[in-house]
């Protein structure tokens, strides 16, 4: 684990942030927390808020209220903030292209989409510094491959070179480890802890795995209804914790399939 950092100053705060879809709430009134340094994972079942704050964060979704502030500086709502990236659960590289290609599309906030129609339209610096990214996360010999061609967890560790090559200081990940299996996992979350730890990059990642989230954090936050329902050090998190943000899910669930088989059977008992 990295450093005691929940004394330190934020880098990545959210204050009151509110969300609905239609007349759905998914976030009611979320704040929490993410240091320099520090990794946080998110945890909750299906609609909590998880990644829904995520999007809110890097912009992909516009927040109905609350605040969003990076390093110091407070975003206009929907606004994506330049030194924030996310990776996602679908990598999203571009599979025909090279891994170079698609590392230095990183660049591109500061370039304009005019230099992405290859490599070569790039400038040798942002070549250099795509190369140092992918030697960052041990792929630099892939360089020159398609992107296509690698595995799901090196494709996924060079969507993380991407948006070391966007300069980002806050690194979201939407449950990155999700559709890979066990050792691709356990790389992907080793790169994120060295990123925390190494480069002191701010990482905040929605985690399905509650073995690692406590393995690879610093502190787990449980969400539940859009809420907070606890954010705690990665080592006070117990097993009944975790079971208590995803209990109402299960009953909600067992309740609608009893009402579902009930149902059933009346409706074969008048056929």
């Amino acid at each position: 684990m990295g450093a005691d950092h929940l004394s330190g100053a934020a880098m990545l705060r959210i204050d009151g942030l509110r969300k609905a879809f239609g007349e759905k709430t998914v976030l009611d009134g979320l704040a929490f927390e993410v240091a320099s340094g520090e990794v946080v994972s998110l945890l909750g079942a299906n609609g909590s808020g998880k990644s829904t704050s995520l999007r809110c964060v890097v912009g992909l979704e516009r927040p109905d209220g609350g605040t969003i502030t990076v390093d110091g500086v407070t975003a206009k709502p929907g606004e994506a903030m330049p030194t924030v990236a996310m990776v996602f659960q679908k990598i999203h590289l571009v599979p025909r292209r090279s891994v170079l290609d698609n590392v230095c599309a990183g660049a591109l906030g500061r370039l304009g989409l005019s230099r992405s129609w290859s490599v070569l339209a790039f400038p040798r610096e942002v070549q250099a510094e795509a190369m140092a990214c992918l030697d960052r996360v041990g792929l630099a010999d892939r360089a020159r491959e398609k992107a296509g061609r690698l595995s799901g967890g090196q494709q996924q560790r060079v969507a993380v070179a991407r948006a070391l090559c966007q300069r980002a200081t806050v690194l979201l990940a939407d449950e990155p480890v999700s559709a890979l299996d066990p050792a691709a996992s356990e790389q992907v979350m080793n790169l994120l802890r060295s990123l925390a730890d190494d480069d002191g990059l701010a990482v905040a990642a929605v985690l399905h795995q509650p073995n690692l989230a406590r393995r690879f954090s610093d502190r787990i936050l449980g969400l539940a209804g859009g809420r907070l329902v606890f954010d705690s050090r990665s080592a006070e998190v117990t097993d009944e914790t975790v079971a208590s943000l995803y209990r109402p899910a299960l009953e909600a669930l067992e309740a609608a399939e009893s009402a579902e088989s009930a149902e059933s059977a009346e409706m074969r008992e008048y056929a």
